[in-house]
């Protein structure tokens, strides 16, 4: 088999314009998809589009804002979504299989090896797996930003060789180009500490930081750290994904890190839930950063909420910033009570240093 890619479509590009609607939008979509099979290039699509279609056929004037009826929107969406794709996927003789995620399933262990080897074994079939998230079942958040996190786990679940984010924007640009004249578009991210300081860009404000940008960069920084390089480009013209397959320089690219993390250790430092948070003194971030030590109680300064033993938590420097993550070996309770003691918090091979270098 080729080039294995994870492609994530939003609902920004599902809900076309004028003329051509959300079903010729699939249509398109689904002939490029079928493409890539012919040349033996697996793909994983991650599609957001539940609620939308759901509130359209419940004739809703507009989207809800209440959790129950996102939820109940997405409840009658979700099979006329993956309707549109079933049929447009047969139409070129190919099948799809719905796939529906909660943030907890990527969370437990057990339910993430269960779902990787459930697509690895659609994809030996050559079946295109369609995931979204559950939106029925989430209570925290409805969305899990957009999709565009979930895309990122999924390409790491797989191992992907790429991530297209297909948005409706051609490219990354260095502040918001619908208010912004001296906005530039941005061909090339080379690290994670790049990402960092463009979602720092992203946060200062205005519909760019509180849109979809930010969560695409969260994207790309858990795909980039896994080894896996992320695309992103303008998904409203089909041309545009068919040139982009065919390996034209277009969108941004944002390169794969040099050292990328193990699957296990992806796992841990994207998927997993932290029950709270662990700041550590200068002498154990040295510890972690330079070392790759495992983190000792006498490191420890203080502690934030409450977890227990194997739980996830938060590695925090004394100034706020977020060291890494991993399993704890002590709950909450353990640590507050016996700041003295010398024993392993969190062992080297159940952590993982996220920090931007």
């Amino acid at each position: 088999m080729g080039t294995r890619r994870v492609i994530k479509v939003g609902t920004s590009v599902l809900r076309g314009s004028g003329a051509r609607g959300t079903e010729a939008v699939i249509a398109d979509l689904a002939s490029s998809l079928c493409g890539l099979w012919r040349r033996e290039e697996p793909v994983v699509l991650v599609t957001s589009g539940a609620v939308g279609l759901g509130c359209n056929a419940l004739q809703l004037g507009e989207r809800p804002t209440e959790l129950e009826a996102l939820q109940a929107s997405a409840a009658v969406g979700q099979g006329r979504l993956m309707t549109l794709y079933d049929q447009a996927f047969a139409a070129h003789g190919r099948c799809v299989a719905q796939v529906l995620l909660t943030r907890a399933d990527l969370a437990s262990r057990r339910r993430y090896q269960n779902a990787c080897r459930t697509l690895e074994q659609l994809l030996s079939w050559g079946v295109t797996p369609v995931i979204n998230e559950n939106d029925t079942l989430a209570t925290d958040e409805l969305r899990f930003g957009d999709n565009d996190t979930l895309s990122a786990l999924a390409a790491v679940a797989i191992q992907a060789d790429e991530l297209v984010l297909l948005t409706d924007i051609d490219s990354l640009y260095s502040g918001d180009p619908r208010s912004d004249a001296d906005a530039k578009p941005i061909p090339e991210v080379h690290s994670l500490a790049e990402i960092e300081a463009l979602a720092g860009v992203a946060k200062g404000g205005g519909r760019w930081g509180t849109g979809g940008m930010t969560t695409k960069l969260s994207a790309a920084r858990i795909a980039t750290a896994s080894g896996i390089p992320v695309r992103l480009a303008d998904g409203r013209d089909p041309a545009v994904l068919e040139a982009l397959l065919a390996g034209e320089q277009l969108g941004t690219l944002f390169r794969p890190s040099e050292t990328p993390l193990s699957s296990r250790k992806g796992w841990l430092a994207h998927a997993l839930l932290p029950k709270g948070s662990i700041t550590v003194d200068a002498g154990a971030e040295q510890a972690l950063l330079e070392q790759g030590a495992s983190l000792l109680a006498v490191g420890v300064c203080s502690v934030e909420g409450s977890f227990g033993r194997r739980e996830a938590v938060r590695v925090i420097s004394e100034d706020g910033r977020e060291l890494a993550r991993g399993l704890s070996a002590l709950a909450s309770e353990e640590l507050e009570g016996n700041p003295s003691q010398r024993g392993v918090v969190i062992h080297r091979d159940h952590l993982v240093v996220i920090a931007a270098s």
